[in-house]
């Protein structure tokens, strides 16, 4: 990182207060409000933490997590100055920031409870960090369990200033439904593009184990068992396949059911996911509509019915021939590099491939607060990670092409 770089990041939290939605949701939704509680307790090891918060969340109760810290290790309470302080420090100029510990209350199958924590989210963003929204550009949650609630939301928060909406990464539908067509339509109108964040939606208030609960609660029992064969094998599977399917699901349903191509002004931004699995996602879905050298157009497969006549045998195919039938104008590719955008923290892979995935489809993030981001390293980091990489490429990841998705420019210099 040099001292002319204009570094967005994609990443950030904003850490609630522990008693926001029992304070301010309806009277009647508040004992299923996503709320903390701060305890004390004897490390558990030696030399280890002992200020720990208890979460509580719609279908799930108990969980524990330990308090997250500014820069210089005091508790991080969420106050718009002190964040950024830390910016400053770590030499971030702009902060794309997604809700914390809210996310497990947002997109749940319980629409009004959902709705009634996005809205009071929201509100309070409003209210607290309205004046800094040339640096901190909040995403402003909205359920989409119900179309109609969603688009009015989606139409509140822009009215307020919000640039961005963040949908969730499991949808209680394909993205590919028409049934969505208003949310991207009133998406589109009001300004606001849409990001998606890791570990959101599919959670089931009265299945503790559902899907983004159930993930947390595995690597605390890896964590908590030796390593056998077995656990290591499955820690690779977790990591390497399941978890680039979620967002490789969504850029699919989205391109596959034309959004991007009816909505070229929208951009869509996959959050903490990191990107090493961005190329081979351009290229295996460009190659779902391609016939290629070896492949012979003319082959036939199928089943032929001796009771039809010859020229009536539905069941019969040039299978290759479904390669030539993709509905739009752009290759998937296209779509992906014009209106795309994954982010990453710590990966060299992504970095690399970069003009495989397309340039302008990487962005980086911090993560901040969170223990597993590069937060307090990040200058480090990107000295690191993008040592050999041209200037003008490092400054397009590090804050150019989100900076100009956001409508934030680098200041002038003095």
């Amino acid at each position: 990182m040099t001292q002319q770089d204009f570094v967005v990041s994609a990443d950030g939290h904003i850490l609630e207060p522990t008693d926001l939605f029992r304070t301010r949701l309806p009277e009647h939704l508040r004992d299923r409000a996503v709320w903390e509680e701060d305890f004390e307790i004897e490390p558990l090891v030696e030399g280890g933490v002992r200020d720990f918060r208890r979460l509580h969340t719609p279908g799930f109760e108990g969980w524990t997590v330990s308090r997250f810290r500014h820069y210089d290790g005091s508790p991080n309470t969420g106050d718009p100055d002190r964040i950024i302080e830390d910016m400053d420090l770590d030499g971030i100029d702009v902060q794309l920031m997604h809700p914390n510990l809210s996310l497990f209350g947002l997109y749940s199958d319980d629409h009004e409870l959902s709705m009634a924590h996005a809205r009071v989210y929201n509100d309070y963003i409003v209210e607290r960090f309205a004046p800094y929204f040339d640096r901190i550009i909040p995403t402003a949650p909205v359920p989409i369990t119900d179309v109609h609630d969603a688009v009015a939301e989606i139409e509140r928060v822009a009215a307020a200033g919000f640039r961005a909406i963040l949908l969730p990464a499991i949808p209680p539908k394909p993205y590919y439904s028409a049934d969505f067509e208003p949310v991207w339509a009133a998406a589109q109108a009001s300004g606001t593009h849409v990001f998606m964040h890791s570990q959101t939606g599919g959670v089931k208030v009265d299945d503790p184990m559902s899907t983004t609960l159930r993930v947390v609660m595995s690597q605390a029992e890896q964590v908590n068992r030796p390593i056998t064969p077995k656990s290591a094998a499955q820690r690779m599977i977790t990591q390497c396949n399941y978890g680039p399917m979620v967002p490789q699901q969504v850029i699919m349903e989205l391109i596959g059911g034309g959004v991007p191509e009816r909505y070229p002004d929208l951009h869509f931004g996959l959050i903490e996911f990191n990107a090493h699995w961005l190329a081979s996602l351009v290229g295996s879905m460009d190659k779902c509509w391609v016939t290629g050298i070896g492949q012979d157009a003319d082959w036939w497969l199928g089943y032929w019915d001796e009771t039809r006549p010859e020229d009536d045998q539905p069941k019969m195919a040039q299978l290759f021939r479904l390669n030539d039938k993709w509905p739009y104008p752009l290759l998937p590719s296209e779509y992906v590099r014009r209106q795309f955008h994954v982010s990453f923290q710590d990966d060299l892979v992504a970095v690399a491939a970069r003009h495989i995935s397309g340039l302008s489809t990487i962005v980086w993030g911090a993560d901040y607060p969170h223990a597993e981001g590069t937060f307090r390293r990040s200058p480090e980091l990107i000295a690191s990670l993008f040592a050999d990489v041209p200037d003008d490429e490092r400054r397009a990841m590090l804050g150019g092409t989100l900076g100009a998705v956001l409508g934030c420019e680098a200041p002038s210099p003095v």
